[in-house]
């Protein structure tokens, strides 16, 4: 049996890898565009590659995935977080969970993951079909023929399609697949970055660039589905952070631009309640009439942030907590609860990903195998399948790899 996998990231290196192992008498051809293997990889988690998360609870995993989530719980029981872990440690990469639950290999190197393929692939028969720039794909009774920009066609048994989604375009995930699966009679559904940071049209957020909350609650204004909760940051362009990389995610198809702003509310005090932090300010004013408010607002945020709340509400950072009224405490309490901003675009974000990919209900979840066109299989980012940040992503493609793996052999 010949059998193509189209992509070199994290999802055809798994396949490729769970064939070899399994079935090395079969003859596997790994094409792809790069002139190496695993580029996006490599440059995951800032480059120490977010291998997978720590959270052994299947259940709560399937949590963190916006698109997907039901497609995908037979390949996580298959290969779930726990399974890929003991896997890498297996092949000679040591290693570690963090404190927010990210896997990382101990060297946090990259390239040691895909060192891991790179020596299972050296002592097997694999065919590493480096810059191959896949043309199209045509199903000719049971064979699948395979044309190149420059060289010459590829006839096998079984196809994998692994290709990868669109973001990080530098490293050759340029949605190539989508056209040539959509020829094969597969519905792409809609596309888009997802991931990202956000861009605000408030300059204000420049001024407080890294400054940091470990918990801030983010959600669109009048949407109570678009709401996370996690660590957050400001930046010299706007906001960025674990929860608003999430609430991007879920927000991935709505259109927001400078002509047409979406407003965001952000509390960066979500354990106390509004009343708490009203009470909070007006004792404290109690027991510092003659000091200025904004020290006093400092207890509860830090001093760049409330010189800035004083700024946007028109208070000066020389009033005196006399001067302020029950009214005016109330003003600040809603303001800080709810600081809004309105995103006017998106922004880089930890390992941008594409929200979108080939519809899953023509997909079996169980092989992976196409329902539509026999013998063509799916594995990672080309599916429409995206977790938030804190490595589902990788574990989404290594899952879905070894699925495809395994399926092609029942």
């Amino acid at each position: 049996m010949k059998i193509a996998i189209a992509g070199g990231g994290a999802a055809g290196m798994m396949c490729a890898a769970t064939i070899v192992e399994e079935h090395p008498e079969v003859e596997v051809f790994l094409v792809e565009k790069n002139p190496s293997l695993g580029k996006k990889v490599i440059i995951s988690g800032g480059g120490r590659c977010n291998v997978t998360t720590g959270i052994d609870d299947l259940k709560l995993v399937l949590t963190k995935y916006p698109r997907g989530s039901k497609f995908l719980q037979s390949a996580m029981h298959t290969f779930s977080p726990t399974q890929v872990y003991t896997w890498f440690e297996n092949h000679g990469v040591t290693l570690k969970c963090e404190e927010d639950n990210r896997v990382f290999p101990v060297s946090n190197d990259g390239h040691d993951i895909v060192g891991v393929f790179e020596d299972i692939f050296k002592d097997s028969k694999i065919n590493l079909l480096f810059k191959h720039n896949m043309k199209n794909i045509v199903k000719e009774k049971n064979k699948f023929v395979i044309s190149f920009a420059e060289q010459k066609d590829l006839v096998v048994d079984r196809v994998i399609m692994a290709l990868g989604g669109q973001a990080y375009r530098q490293t050759g995930s340029t949605g190539d697949g989508y056209d040539i699966l959509e020829q094969l009679g597969h519905h792409i559904t809609d596309l888009a970055p997802s991931l990202n940071s956000f861009l605000t049209q408030e300059k204000w957020p420049k001024e407080l660039s890294g400054l940091s909350f470990e918990k801030a609650v983010i959600k669109v204004k009048g949407q109570k589905k678009y709401q996370f909760t996690g660590p957050f940051l400001f930046t010299h362009t706007g906001v960025s952070g674990p929860a608003v990389f999430a609430l991007s995610s879920l927000i991935a198809f709505e259109k927001y631009d400078r002509q047409s702003p979406l407003q965001i509310l952000v509390d960066v005090l979500p354990d106390l309640s509004l009343e708490n932090v009203l009470v909070t300010l007006q004792k404290l004013r109690e027991e510092n009439l003659q000091k200025t408010f904004k020290n006093v607002l400092h207890r509860l945020l830090p001093m760049s942030l409330s010189e800035i709340v004083c700024g946007n509400l028109g208070i000066s950072l020389d009033k005196k907590n006399v001067e302020m009224s029950k009214k005016d405490l109330q003003k600040v309490t809603e303001y800080i609860k709810n600081l809004p901003l309105k995103i006017i675009g998106r922004g880089a974000g930890d390992e941008f990903v594409t929200a979108g990919g080939v519809d899953t209900r023509e997909v079996d979840p169980k092989t992976m195998e196409s329902k539509i066109c026999s013998g063509l299989y799916f594995a990672g980012e080309i599916l429409d399948v995206d977790g938030f940040t804190g490595g589902f992503n990788l574990q989404a493609s290594w899952a879905t790899g070894k699925v495809a793996g395994l399926g092609i052999f029942g």
